[in-house]
């Protein structure tokens, strides 16, 4: 039992700690305002925590904060839960709005969290798992939670901490487009998440992948082939964008079982270290059996882990905007068929964009294949118009049958909001 001492020490001395990154963060205000449970998840050290205290600081009732992620939570159980209830009435008078970070280290914390509810409770959770926090809410509140996915910073919000102001006249000079290039060359790079963009500090990177790579996929999966787990990431962070199988992961890092590099795979998944795109195709079945692709939920995080991807800006650039594309929320995939195209995004039950991804159109080989991949896409899925982004190009491709290309930076196309 966790002594009631230990948690007014815990309470009054987390509630001194620092706000953290300054950024607002974005959420729809509904979520906020809605009777549901609402669980904010993403990567370690994406910025949750930032986000529930910038909450906390919006509503009235902001007093029943716990950060489980202590060094002296680490034996508090369920047992706790009603004395921690009892505390903060104690301390702060009755409120019906609770924050809890990182709530999924207590085993059975969802009885609780579901007792709050029922009782007519407002409760804010933060997670690193959101397949872990939706399976435990959903036996107990099924259709009464609902989840936010954080990601790490978009462009904008990088711009925002480099206290960069986006005035729409710059993006019409030479100069101010020369400086927003710069800077999203830099963004590829430094990645989005804030601790790192703010400081460079690559121990923090290691930090964080020793911590996801341990307490949320070794510890938590009680995996004891620790050498060729780390060598399964090693292999796919350095294969970021490429198709892969799981039987070639399997002979590549010398495991026998096709099923254990899948469920390895799925972990990292849940973690949202990595994401796995599957090639269209009409019929489930078929993307399934087909290779898929890998990308990183960030690009520093990817180059800490894998090997001289530093050196391949267009890997760098096509990560860079399948994050984007996760961060909007788009239902999207890769086509191959006679060409590959990079991301073919689908609304309903048909494809609506085909979007290529290269550093540059310069070279007329390159040019040749991109054209080709975004053209064998736009032919599959009777698409009038294509686009295509890069570091710095722009132009207007018009065919000889009346369909268009646009080809623009890939700064422009993540500052436009609008759903691709």
């Amino acid at each position: 039992m966790i002594s009631k001492e230990t948690l007014l020490q815990v309470i009054y001395e987390q509630r001194n700690y620092p706000a953290g990154e300054t950024i607002l963060r974005k959420i729809d205000t509904n979520l906020i305002n809605s009777p549901e449970v609402l669980i904010i998840t993403g990567i370690r050290r994406c910025g949750k925590s930032t986000l529930l205290r910038q909450i906390q600081q919006q509503l009235t009732e902001r007093d029943y904060y716990l950060n489980f992620d202590d060094e002296r939570l680490i034996n508090f159980t369920t047992d706790d839960f009603q004395a921690l209830n009892q505390v903060l009435h104690t301390e702060f008078g009755e409120q019906h709005t609770y924050y809890f970070d990182e709530i999924q280290n207590i085993r059975g914390w969802e009885r609780f969290i579901s007792r709050l509810y029922n009782a007519g409770n407002k409760i804010f959770i933060t997670g690193s798992n959101a397949n872990m926090l939706s399976r435990e809410l959903g036996t107990l509140l099924t259709g009464r939670h609902i989840t936010k996915e954080l990601y790490p910073f978009s462009f904008a919000e990088f711009l925002e901490q480099k206290q960069h102001t986006i005035k729409s006249s710059n993006l019409h000079t030479t100069n101010g487009r020369a400086q927003l290039n710069k800077l999203f060359t830099e963004y590829l790079r430094t990645g989005g998440i804030p601790q790192y963009t703010n400081s460079l500090n690559t121990a923090f990177l290691k930090s964080l992948y020793t911590d996801i790579l341990y307490r949320d996929v070794i510890v938590r999966h009680n995996i004891s082939s620790e050498n060729a787990l780390r060598e399964m990431i090693y292999y796919l962070a350095s294969n970021v964008t490429h198709p892969f199988t799981f039987n070639s992961v399997a002979k590549h890092i010398g495991i026998k079982s096709m099923e254990t590099v899948r469920d390895w795979v799925t972990y990292l998944e849940q973690t949202y270290l990595i994401r796995c795109l599957n090639k269209y195709a009409p019929k489930v079945g078929v993307q399934l059996r087909s290779p898929k692709k890998v990308y990183f939920i960030d690009n520093a995080l990817a180059g800490q882990v894998g090997f001289n991807l530093s050196q391949n800006l267009g890997a760098w650039l096509e990560n860079a905007v399948a994050i984007e594309l996760e961060r909007r929320g788009a239902d999207f995939y890769y086509h191959s068929n006679k060409h590959e195209c990079d991301f073919i995004i689908r609304k309903g039950y048909s494809v609506k964009q085909a979007l290529q991804v290269t550093a540059a159109m310069d070279d007329p080989k390159t040019r040749k294949r991109e054209l080709n991949g975004i053209l064998d896409a736009m032919d599959a899925y009777n698409l009038q118009q294509g686009l295509i982004v890069t570091i710095d190009s722009r132009e207007t491709i018009k065919l000889e049958d009346g369909r268009t290309v646009e080809v623009v930076p890939c700064w422009q196309w993540m500052l436009n909001h609008n759903m691709p």
